[in-house]
């Protein structure tokens, strides 16, 4: 079996935790690999020559392990693609990391011993979300894809149109607008005044941001198509889960679906309602 570890960037407690996390699979008789920012951390560590690979490794192992925070997950995530992902939470909202630190080492243990046992993890599944169209090739998004003007702020903008199934649901002057999944319900679209959705929810939510004749946000069923019409800028740009971004030339159009690989999820069942209260 071969597990992949994921830590938080410039965190010497999440290396420190990777480096025992790593010491007691092998112990198991695990192969262990980690990412290239965590090898540089674990080497200056241990004044050890300690190898990592690329981030889209992560898709050959059986497991990966995400240490740190919500953002961490969604790096580690990418690289996954199909593979679970088990999150270790260091204290931060953790709408995607169920496992405290104090039990981690075990709970990865537990967690690679019951897939011996099983032949396969245990896991939950999570909706991505994929946009298309004027060449785009920004990754699927976890959290959500925004689609923006060149700058936000009065004057600012792009002219835009929002279609659901074929039927108009927004049209006007804006900053841009984001379509979220009910993971990313509690991140940037909170933020911009969209609603929570529980994690049970089938649905993605639609919120415009800073429109001059603002409609409320809209939640959809996944199995929905949104398209996004953009036009009266000189440019605009994709984002898919704040991290990858990719220009494009008004007038496009941009469709978001549901995409094909979900993320799953492995360890223990998330607490929803702990994480709501860490917004304070």
């Amino acid at each position: 079996m071969k597990v992949g570890i994921v830590a938080q960037r410039d965190n010497p407690r999440a290396a420190s935790l990777a480096s025992d996390v790593a010491d007691r699979l092998r112990t198991d008789d695990v192969a262990v690999v980690v990412d290239e920012v965590t090898a540089a951390h674990l080497a200056a560590e241990s004044d050890q020559t300690v190898t990592g690979v690329a981030i889209d490794e992560m898709a050959t192992c059986d497991l990966v392990v995400s240490i740190g925070g919500d953002g961490t997950f969604l790096f580690a995530a990418r690289g996954a693609r199909t593979t679970p992902v088990m999150g270790v939470n260091l204290g931060e909202v953790g709408f995607l990391n169920a496992v405290p630190p104090a039990e981690a080492v075990a709970a990865v243990s537990d967690e690679v011993e019951a897939m011996r046992t099983a032949g396969t993890a245990k896991t939950r599944s999570m909706s991505r979300l994929g946009a298309s169209g004027a060449d785009l090739s920004v990754p699927p998004a976890i959290n959500e894809i925004a689609v923006l003007g060149p700058q936000r702020g009065h004057g600012q903008g792009l002219d835009l149109e929002v279609t659901v199934d074929g039927d108009l649901y927004a049209a006007g002057h804006a900053d841009g607008v984001l379509v979220a999944t009910p993971t990313g319900s509690t991140a940037y679209n909170l933020s911009e005044g969209g609603p929570l959705i529980h994690p049970g929810v089938d649905g993605f939510v639609i919120t415009e941001m800073a429109g001059e004749e603002p409609m409320p946000p809209l939640v959809i069923d996944q199995e929905s198509t949104v398209e996004i019409t953009l036009s009266n800028a000189d440019e605009a740009v994709v984002v898919s889960d704040g991290r990858e971004d990719e220009t494009v030339e008004p007038p496009a159009t941009i469709t978001l679906r549901r995409a094909d690989e979900p993320v799953h999820i492995a360890g223990p069942p998330l607490d929803f309602f702990a994480g709501l209260g860490k917004l304070d």
